[in-house]
């Protein structure tokens, strides 16, 4: 069981945050989609003590996707407090400490992983922001730096000595990035150190991931990126198979007509042709497994437009129909 503030969940699903993928319109269509808890964008703390308007307004959360988190990321102790303090005046249902991320930008910097190369001063600036902010507060870690500096177990308990109500373990270390082999059996090393929830992350690519986590884990929860953003049903789909259902797969004017209302979301809040041209990384997911998809995606990453966006996704399905009816006939 998920217990923490005013959250009670039974294996909750969540959607991990994740750099220019989980803005608002994600966040709010995922949720619609099954998660049971969404996350904002990584949130730069010295952008955010500057007054940064685009940063800002990572953090900004509706009504409509909640309950939802803020996390946040950076180095410098000050900053991260005062950041922590700026977040929780949107009222998030849980704030995050980003202590996991692995790519250079942020780990080269001192922040994210690096964290975990320095177990005391991530323990002191965890009980920082659990004193100065009113929701709960979480972090978001890895196993450790490489696979001769795992000190996840340590780490856990210094944070649940402190006031942290749960922690995120991606289940590799730092320096194998999104590659090799998760190791799920920490879970259970870490569960019998600390009694706080523990959410299971990585390795959660397609629904019956999920659903062997649940089995093979004690995980209280379990956090889904890519799988999402290759397969944006996955969190219904995983719900399916812990029903003892079938999985429904969605159909293709589902599939069709889910893209074009992601768009119509990101639009309320970005500017067209932006919108537009940021929502190209979403196509692969939403058009997996159709068929000739590539000369589609191909046509739909030149195009500036609403109206020419939805033309060629109409024209596709259209096409779809005529090509899927022609297999079912005799």
């Amino acid at each position: 069981m998920f217990d923490i503030g005013n959250l009670k969940f039974e294996k909750p699903l969540f959607l991990a945050p994740m750099e220019e993928i989980t803005d608002l319109s994600y966040r709010k269509l995922l949720k619609e989609l099954g998660a049971d808890f969404v996350f904002t964008e990584f949130v730069n703390c010295e952008g955010l003590t500057r007054g940064d308007e685009k940063t800002a307004k990572k953090m900004i959360l509706s009504d409509e996707e909640r309950p939802a988190g803020i996390q946040i990321y950076g180095e410098r102790f000050e900053a991260m407090v005062d950041a922590a303090k700026i977040a929780a005046e949107q009222n998030p249902d849980i704030l995050d400490i980003n202590a996991g991320c692995w790519v250079k930008k942020v780990a080269g910097r001192g922040a994210g992983a690096a964290l975990m190369k320095e177990p005391a001063y991530l323990e002191k600036l965890a009980a920082a922001i659990v004193k100065a902010v009113h929701v709960p507060v979480t972090v978001k870690t890895r196993l450790g730096w490489d696979f001769n500096s795992i000190n996840i177990l340590e780490i856990a308990q210094r944070l649940e000595n402190v006031g942290v109500a749960a922690i995120t373990i991606h289940c590799r270390t730092k320096s194998q990035g999104h590659g090799g082999e998760v190791d799920w059996s920490w879970i259970k090393k870490i569960k019998e150190q600390i009694t706080i929830p523990v959410i299971l992350n990585g390795g959660i690519l397609k629904p019956e991931d999920g659903v062997t986590a649940f089995e093979t884990t004690p995980a209280d929860g379990i956090m889904i990126a890519r799988g999402a953003i290759t397969n944006p049903w996955i969190f219904k789909q995983i719900k399916q198979l812990l029903n003892a259902e079938e999985i429904i797969e969605p159909s293709i004017d589902e599939k069709i007509e889910t893209a074009i209302k992601h768009l119509k979301y990101s639009m309320r809040i970005k500017e067209e042709k932006k919108a537009i041209i940021e929502f190209r990384k979403y196509y692969s997911g939403y058009l997996r497994g159709l068929h000739k998809s590539s000369p589609v995606r191909n046509e739909l990453m030149k195009v500036h437009t609403f109206d020419d966006v939805q033309n060629i996704l109409f024209k596709y399905l259209k096409e779809l129909k005529e090509y899927y009816n022609t297999k079912k006939a005799p």
